[in-house]
């Protein structure tokens, strides 16, 4: 039984989501920048219209989950295409209650913040943790792709709020946002503040930060940006993030070649 095993050799062998390393945060980064660039590619540039667009996203997104769940432990390539679908999902989620229903990005804001701390509760009362290093079930995994379409889609609303809907522009948005994660790193490291927490704060707020680096670098100047473009930008991103994935693939395959030399493996509990 997988309880018998040390327990970084059960995370290695049995966790159905990525270590966290700088690289992962680099590539979460990087994901919603793309989600936002895409998003606004095909929306605008290609012409599907907001409407046709989330549609053949969210299709894109639940075949993906398919094929993430059909597996028994995390793999790069198929966990993160859906973090860039879903981060592309959450971008449109938002962008809808926006320009279609008109609803306040401060109400879609409030609205998201809610749905995501439900969504925290029903997952500790259920499993009595909120971790990520031990994301060995089904069930968790749900609670946690859950949790991350909804803080996608919040770092859109609070995002969009402090760059577009403020007037702040996305210059200040990146400098804003980038300051509060270092706060969070601070917290952590230095103040030892709960694991738990800054991981989902920082999650948070790395949205909005790819967001408005997208939006910086592929906006026309007369919005605010530096007029690269959003083909260029996601583009360059979706090959930095491949690259990224791929070694971090590489990488735990390594890993659990060395964790089962010291232990057998066994099919994870409640799997």
């Amino acid at each position: 039984m997988t309880n018998t095993l040390p327990e970084h050799v059960r995370t290695i062998l049995f966790n159905r989501v990525p270590e966290i390393t700088f690289a992962f945060w680099v590539i979460k980064i990087l994901s919603t920048t793309t989600g936002e660039t895409f998003a606004d590619y095909l929306n605008v540039d290609v012409g599907l219209g907001l409407t046709i667009t989330t549609w053949i996203m969210g299709g894109l997104l639940i075949v993906s989950l398919i094929a993430q769940f059909a597996t028994k432990r995390y793999t790069s390539g198929v966990y993160w295409t859906v973090v860039v679908l879903i981060s592309i999902v959450g971008t449109l989620i938002t962008d809808n209650l926006t320009d279609v229903i008109g609803l306040p990005l401060s109400l879609s804001t409030i609205i998201f913040s809610v749905l995501l701390a439900v969504t925290f509760g029903i997952w500790f009362y259920r499993e009595r943790t909120l971790s990520i290093h031990t994301i060995f079930t089904r069930r968790r995994e749900a609670y946690y792709w859950v949790a991350i379409l909804f803080t996608f889609a919040l770092g859109t609303a609070a995002g969009d709020l402090i760059t577009e809907g403020l007037g702040l522009g996305y210059l200040v948005g990146v400098i804003l946002f980038a300051s509060l994660i270092g706060v969070i790193v601070i917290a952590r490291f230095v103040f030892q503040a709960n694991v738990v927490f800054c991981f989902w704060a920082a999650y948070v707020l790395t949205r909005p930060l790819g967001a408005s680096i997208g939006d910086l670098l592929s906006q026309d100047p007369a919005d605010g940006g530096l007029g690269i473009g959003a083909t260029v930008t996601s583009v360059v991103f979706l090959v930095i993030i491949v690259g990224l994935a791929t070694y971090l693939g590489i990488k735990v395959g390594r890993q659990r070649r060395l964790a089962a030399v010291e232990a057998p493996v066994a099919e994870p509990v409640g799997a």
